[in-house]
């Protein structure tokens, strides 16, 4: 008997309660609402999965993360009261940007709700340039990696 491949864990995640801000009158969500729960997703990254804080890197070193390239796939309903899992996998690691994969799915049933392919560039928030992406953030990243792939 062959065994069944484990998907690879995400690099992030984290779980959310669908809540009523973030829903239609008809009880889902309204999709801009994943956008704004992937962008705390990204945020919670940098400070918890990454250990640089977010704050700091924007009003301390003045440095920003816009999205400058972004795709999305519905598949499935969230709806009000729903767990979800939210979860971040950099797909490319470039000199000025990185290419992220964001996927909701039930907690419960593991349903693919959204999911998502952003590219975020760093930014200097002085001349709104992009800059190369710190040394701090590329280690980092390269050592959250390296963790996924000794979990996998």
């Amino acid at each position: 008997m062959q065994a069944t491949p484990q998907p690879t864990p995400a690099l992030f995640s984290r779980e959310r309660l669908i809540r009523f801000s973030d829903c239609d009158p008809a009880g889902i969500v309204f999709y801009p609402q994943y956008f704004v729960m992937f962008n705390g997703l990204v945020e919670d990254w940098f400070n918890e999965g990454l250990e640089i804080g977010y704050q700091k890197l924007v009003i301390e070193r003045r440095i920003g993360l816009p999205t400058v390239h972004l795709e999305a796939d519905f598949r499935a309903v969230s709806a009000m009261g729903d767990q979800v899992v939210l979860s971040l996998d950099v797909e490319r690691l470039g000199g000025r940007s990185l290419t992220l994969q964001l996927r909701c799915t039930g907690r419960d049933d593991s349903v693919l709700r959204m999911q998502a392919q952003t590219v975020l560039v760093t930014t200097s928030l002085v001349s709104h340039a992009a800059i190369d992406i710190p040394a701090d953030i590329r280690s980092a990243i390269a050592t959250t990696q390296a963790r996924q792939k000794a979990r996998s």
